[in-house]
């Protein structure tokens, strides 16, 4: 293996889906100037994500869209068809 390829600043961070608010504790080496107390009582980093494997249609087995941003009426309304 390449040495010096990965990064050694690991630490504790939580991730938090904002379409649901689910939110779990793992390893990373993002960086986050926000905080959050965690169950344990501790606090970590907390990283804000769109979505999850706890709110994508492909692991939830449910059809829905998820709207961040208006992104999709905004392509509903470049792509329309014109009259």
């Amino acid at each position: 293996m390449k040495q010096n390829l990965h990064p050694e600043n690991y630490r504790l961070v939580v991730f938090r889906d904002m379409s649901n608010g689910t939110s779990f504790l793992t390893r990373s080496a993002a960086n986050s100037r926000e905080t959050i107390k965690w169950e344990d009582g501790n606090e970590y980093p907390l990283i804000k994500l769109e979505i999850s494997n706890t709110s994508h249609p492909f692991f939830t087995g449910k059809n829905v869209l998820v709207d961040t941003a208006g992104r999709i009426d905004k392509f509903k309304k470049r792509y329309a068809k014109k009259d």
